[in-house]
């Protein structure tokens, strides 16, 4: 059964649907209000505040820390400044991936890693030989994200000293501060693609912090948000979800369900000109020979989806949360070359669009395929065109100095 996180004494008082999902092992909230339409316009319009507490967090310290992270991740933690922040995969040594997340590096022998899924056990095998300790701080630790296009001016208004740490603050990049006397730890990341921070505190002390933000954020427009409205904006950021768009290849049932950097479309991620890490062998190998398929977004036809719903007299449906159904794709010709795993409307382009697996012949930008749509029980293709992510992608989100009003 699940448990509350740092901020449940928080999130129940506000949720007025009682729409809880586990996460992690945590409740987390699906929907403050009956639908999540107010709480994805505070991502994309103002500011949004989202428990993200149920992340695994893990604390890597010791004179080889840089090296075990090295040893792990596909990117070059040896490069790392401190107060960098990566976004990496790490993968096993068949070169699939077992998970991604985040690295950031808190002092010149520390780091902070944090994984959607456990990960404490492969860390700890890897680290044989080394001079390391490694300490699961998930439930030491607490995270907020704070994003949207206000999300700096709530933020500059509630820290302790203002707006000055933000506004040298860069893209994938982490700084200290304090609420109220809470020490934190901000790194201007997130999982909305937009202009947001994630906000690292003491457990015990995050109701604190909420406080101040949701007190602080009345005048910038601030809602707390849920995880309907943020699975719309990660789809719109072209983000990937682990059991839905791919899975740890320590789950997998089948091969088909594990997955490369290259074939989740991260092979900008990939350095093989770094040291020995898990995995680089087979990731060698594939760049040769390339990957049989990739996964790229969709914008999928929305007037033939009108004309199909005109036919039998209806208004058009525009589904009223992101869907992770996984849904066939097929080439001219009635061959199916993937399939879509995350679909969504999104309500800032106003198009339909899908994260897919498709072969890799059929991945070129500005391919047309077909996209299965089912209408009364009835299934139809509608075309649906390879595009380029991220959907959404704007310049706020890595602009410096952030927009503080």
């Amino acid at each position: 059964m699940p448990v509350g996180s740092a901020v449940h004494a928080r999130t129940l008082a506000l949720c007025e649907s009682l729409s809880f999902r586990e996460w992690s092992g945590f409740y987390a909230v699906s929907a403050f209000e009956a639908h999540h339409d107010h709480e994805y316009n505070a991502i994309r319009n103002a500011a949004a505040l989202i428990d993200v507490s149920p992340l695994f967090k893990y604390l890597i310290t010791g004179p080889d820390a840089a090296a075990l992270v090295d040893r792990v991740i596909t990117r070059p933690a040896l490069a790392m400044a401190v107060g960098q922040v990566y976004y990496t995969p790490w993968c096993d040594e068949r070169g699939k991936v077992i998970d991604d997340g985040t690295v950031t590096r808190v002092a010149e022998t520390a780091f902070r890693w944090t994984a959607a899924d456990p990960s404490l056990r492969w860390i700890t095998d890897n680290a044989a030989g080394l001079n390391v300790g490694i300490e699961d701080i998930s439930e030491k630790v607490a995270a907020l994200a704070l994003q949207g296009p206000t999300s700096a001016g709530v933020l500059a208004r509630s820290l302790d000293g203002g707006a000055s740490i933000l506004e040298t603050l860069k893209y994938f990049r982490m700084t200290r501060g304090a609420i109220g006397g809470v020490p934190l730890e901000i790194s201007r990341t997130g999982y909305t693609g937009d202009l947001g921070y994630e906000i690292w505190m003491p457990w015990d002390r995050a109701l604190e912090v909420w406080d101040a933000l949701m007190a602080n954020g009345g005048a910038f427009g601030i809602r707390p948000a849920g995880m309907l409205a943020l699975d719309v904006a990660r789809i719109e950021a072209g983000l990937l979800l682990i059991d839905v768009d791919f899975h740890s290849s320590r789950k997998a049932l089948l091969d088909s369900q594990t997955y490369s950097p290259y074939e989740l479309g991260l092979g900008r991620l990939v350095d093989l000109e770094k040291g020995p890490f898990v995995g680089r062998d087979a990731l060698v190998a594939e760049q040769r020979r390339g990957s049989p398929r990739r996964i790229v977004g969709l914008d999928i036809g929305w007037s033939a989806v009108e004309r199909l719903y005109e036919a039998i007299g209806m208004a058009p449906q525009i589904p009223a949360a992101a869907s992770r159904v996984a849904v066939p794709v097929y080439a001219s010709g009635g061959i199916q070359v993937g399939r879509a795993t995350s679909t969504t409307w999104s309500p800032v382009l106003k198009r339909l669009i899908a994260l897919a697996t498709i072969d890799t012949p059929f991945t070129s930008e500005r391919t047309v395929l077909d996209f299965e749509f089912t209408v009364e029980a009835v299934r139809h293709r509608v075309p649906a065109t390879v595009v380029k992510t991220p959907f959404f992608n704007p310049g706020r989100k890595t602009a410096t100095p952030p927009q503080l009003v």
